[in-house]
């Protein structure tokens, strides 16, 4: 069957990635945002990641935040973007999560190269960012360069961008 998606609001983000791999039967795929967690639960298998640094603090924050029958399928993962990706199997995640990942421009090239390596074909990335400046739009531009990007909702009060995309698929290209 289809699973869908709700996406209420995307908060401020303490980690990179909110990888989802729906492993598991229940028909929900995922649950709705506000159930303590800082984020979304997930009926699948989720890795939340960010850098070494941050980590100790993330795995507490899943501790108290998630509940008791969710953590279990939860995984926190160290992941510096275009670092050690072999950690990971390439095209191992149906759904990818960042939010305000978008912002330090020298990160953009392993940002993108870590996004290719985690996709499939048929993984579906949502990015929440804010356009703060130029270099915010040429990321965007660089991505539309490997993946179909379209923008999938804007809060307005919030000034927050959700954009949506999917690696290009090579026949449509030639």
């Amino acid at each position: 069957g289809d699973h869908g998606i709700w996406v209420a609001e995307i908060p401020q983000a303490s980690c990179n990635f909110f990888l989802c791999k729906p492993h598991d039967p229940d028909p929900a795929g995922l649950e709705t945002p506000g159930s303590r967690s800082g984020g979304l639960g997930c009926g699948a298998h989720v890795t939340i990641t960010d850098r070494k640094v941050a980590l100790e603090f993330l795995k507490s924050n899943v501790q108290a935040n998630l509940p008791p029958h969710i953590q279990p399928k939860t995984v926190v993962k160290e992941l510096t973007w275009g670092q050690n990706l072999g950690s990971f199997s390439p095209g191992e995640f149906d759904l990818i999560l960042g939010a305000d990942i978008i912002y330090l421009e020298e990160t953009f090239t392993d940002l993108l190269q870590t996004l290719e390596h985690l996709c499939s074909n048929h993984s579906v990335i949502l990015l929440a960012c804010r356009i703060r400046y130029e270099r915010d739009n040429n990321f965007l531009a660089m991505l539309e360069r490997q993946f179909t990007v379209r923008k999938v909702h804007y809060d307005p009060e919030k000034d927050v961008h959700i954009y949506e995309a999917q690696k290009r698929n090579q026949k449509e290209d030639l």
